[in-house]
């Protein structure tokens, strides 16, 4: 087996080398279906490897001299040394018992029986002696006490540093100007100097960064604040390190870059570990099923004026770029933080939650536990508040169940005759299908996204100097959608009706790498 895979896995994953061998071992020394075992199945039963013989402590004979010194640590005024405290070290039978005799070899003194021994000097520690909340010092800097106590306190209960689990730092270098040493001294600081051990865990420590140029740094009740002053909502992600999907985030959703612009247009971005401190506002409002592997990755939209959250990614599969760029620029076009606009309202209820185990009979907890088997149930996830503004037709993509297949009632006129109430949009020819530009410079065509009543995005490129007619010619004519042949339809973009700028060039109306709902008027 290569060691260099070895030491590779264990700078990655921070697990042990013998854990390390036995997960290559399972994937026939395969490195990438290893790590992504290990993520997949990280406390996978492996078989116990023997316990190495604890290595004898080596005798210490203290001179026989008289006139030999004694060397005693200045600050060893605590405790005066008692040799009855010295007691024969238990055997290793567990980590148990090693962690217990460690201990009291630490902080009683002990060592070998029957031998005269001075106890090391105390490590040098360092204490907070203030906590969060303190009002000591000028007004101004109660904000930046707090902020040190917090960052302080998730460094101690976050986990090792490494590939994936990064550490957000000081400066912000991660723009494409940005100095390249520079961006190699903070990404070896975000990892804990990983990223420096090879050319391959410093691509890694790259293709996972989390996207620390997007990520809002202040605490959440500033976030809202400035929320409401930029009219922009906040999106948190709140990641399992040890979850592949979210690492999957860092990689395919986070560093797309028309995702970014997206989010840096219209969000507030806050992206925690779910051991950070800083997210527990959040976490205790918010994510009740912050406890199931299956709630993760978790995304969220929260309106910065009210604190209702309006929109929930949770679980897998995680989205891909194009559909998750999609899904954004739809919530956009149908949400507004605008004080006149009027937002979706929920239009049916959220489905009943399971009963409480412990107030259920016990047929109930045999029927529950048989349904669970047969459906092969996963952990709880949280609901997307979102889908309850949409009726069970809009989701699926069907109509709506009064309309049969009965003959169609004669029209009142002729527009109707023709199967559109609009003149605007009955005199677009049906009969132009689209031919895709063979150019693909983005300086003359760009690719645009559509997304329908199938729940999945339909790409198509055009030539920036198009007009908007042709999209409506190419949907009129090729019929995307299934069912949908002759129907009336509306073109959405940013909240204009594309309707309105039949003559006016794709650049023009800024459909450049755009996102457009198509709604059909049934």
């Amino acid at each position: 087996m290569d060691d260099e895979n070895i030491v590779n896995f264990v700078a990655i994953t921070s697990c042990g080398p013998d854990k390390a061998a036995q997960y290559l071992r399972l994937t026939e020394g395969n490195f990438e279906q290893a790590i992504q075992l290990y993520f997949d199945s990280p406390n996978l039963d492996l078989g116990a490897a023997p316990a190495p013989p604890a290595a004898a402590a080596p005798a210490q004979r203290a001179s026989a001299s008289a006139q030999s010194p004694i060397a005693i640590d200045s600050d060893d005024d605590m405790t005066d040394f008692d040799p009855a405290a010295h007691a024969s070290p238990p055997p290793v039978d567990d980590d148990e018992a090693l962690a217990r005799r460690l201990q009291e070899e630490m902080y009683g003194g002990g060592g070998p029986p029957g031998e005269d021994a001075v106890r090391a000097p105390m490590q040098r520690t360092t204490e907070t002696l203030i906590g969060p909340g303190s009002t000591w010092g000028p007004a101004d800097d109660d904000d930046d006490v707090d902020a040190m106590v917090q960052e302080q306190l998730a460094r101690r209960r976050a986990g090792r540093t490494g590939i994936f689990n990064q550490r957000p730092t000081q400066n912000n270098v991660w723009d494409n100007t940005a100095d390249s040493s520079a961006r190699r001294r903070e990404l070896a600081t975000a990892t804990g100097g990983a990223s420096e051990q090879s050319s391959k865990m410093s691509m890694l420590a790259e293709l996972f960064r989390p996207p620390f140029e997007l990520m809002y740094q202040g605490t959440w009740d500033k976030a809202r604040d400035m929320g409401k002053d930029d009219e922009k909502w906040l999106i948190v992600n709140i990641q399992d390190p040890a979850i592949f999907d979210c690492q999957r985030l860092n990689r395919d959703i986070w560093k797309n870059d028309d995702i970014k612009a997206t989010v840096r247009e219209n969000f507030i971005f806050l992206q925690y570990a779910k051991d950070d401190p800083r997210n527990q506002q959040y976490v205790n409002y918010y994510f009740h099923t912050r406890d199931s592997s299956d709630a993760y990755p978790h995304i969220a939209i929260v309106d910065p004026r009210t604190g209702e959250q309006v929109k929930v990614w949770s679980g897998p599969p995680i989205p891909e770029p194009v559909e998750f760029h999609a899904q954004l620029h739809e919530f956009l076009d149908r949400y507004s933080l605008n004080v006149n606009a009027k937002n979706p309202v929920a239009k049916r209820k959220a489905e009943s939650k399971s009963k409480d185990v412990g107030r259920m009979t016990e047929d109930e907890m045999l029927e529950m536990a048989l349904q669970n088997s047969l459906q092969n149930r996963k952990g709880p996830q949280d609901d997307d508040p979102d889908a309850l503004t949409k009726s069970f037709d809009n989701i699926k993509g069907k109509a709506p169940a009064q309309q049969t297949a009965s003959e169609p009632e004669p029209a009142a006129n002729p527009e109707e005759a023709n199967g559109s109430s609009n003149p605007a949009f009955a005199a677009i020819s049906d009969h132009a299908p689209h031919t895709e530009p063979t150019v693909t410079d983005p300086k003359v065509t760009t690719r645009i996204q559509f997304r329908g009543p199938s729940g999945r995005p339909i790409v198509r490129r055009f030539n920036l100097s198009d007009p908007v007619r042709r999209i409506y010619e190419w949907i009129k004519s090729d019929h995307p959608w299934e069912g949908k042949e002759g129907a009336e339809f509306d073109l959405a973009f940013m909240g204009k009706n594309l309707i309105e700028h039949l003559d006016s060039t794709i650049e023009q109306v800024g459909l450049k790498s755009a996102s457009v709902m198509v709604e059909f008027t049934e």
